[in-house]
């Protein structure tokens, strides 16, 4: 299978002032430090402030932002769930993103989406690997233009 570049790393990464939370999922946490890795290298090459926060799964953080909701321009979501022998993998995942883009449509966050749904831990590790498809980092940029448009369409500190 040839190796696919990023989506991210084709596009002119935003410049932008304000403030995004990384909410990492801890629980498979080699693969959460590479998806951080790609996530913190991107935002660091917009100009954006950035904090981590950890949560224990995927399924809390959706959670997480809605606590912290007014207090940061946008936000980040890593980690990684890996299917395993029960539906557990298809709750956990089809609520998280259901969560967070309840959370994006009701009250206009900009959330980057990168929590891996995988097979196994060879797919995960391709996945967030910043040397190979840099998941974390297009999380990263998925946020920054979402706070783009956020600006451009509702107003606010980076329109």
């Amino acid at each position: 299978m040839a190796r696919q570049a990023p989506q991210s790393a084709a596009q002119p990464v935003p410049k932008l002032k304000g403030k995004v939370l990384i909410l990492e999922a801890r629980f498979h946490e080699e693969i959460t430090d590479l998806l951080v890795r790609g996530c913190t290298a991107m935002l660091d090459k917009s100009g954006v402030r950035h904090e981590r926060l950890s949560v224990p799964g995927a399924f809390e953080i959706p959670g997480a932002i809605k606590f912290a909701l007014n207090m940061y321009d946008g936000f980040v979501a890593l980690g990684c769930v890996i299917r395993g022998e029960t539906s557990h993998y298809d709750y956990v995942c089809g609520e998280s993103a259901r969560g967070l883009m309840t959370l994006a449509i009701e009250h206009n966050v900009a959330i980057g989406y990168g929590v891996l749904t995988v097979d196994d831990r060879e797919q995960a590790i391709r996945r967030a690997d910043p040397k190979q498809l840099d998941k974390g980092g297009d999380a990263a940029y998925a946020c920054l233009r979402m706070i783009e448009l956020k600006g451009r369409f509702l107003g606010g500190r980076n329109a």
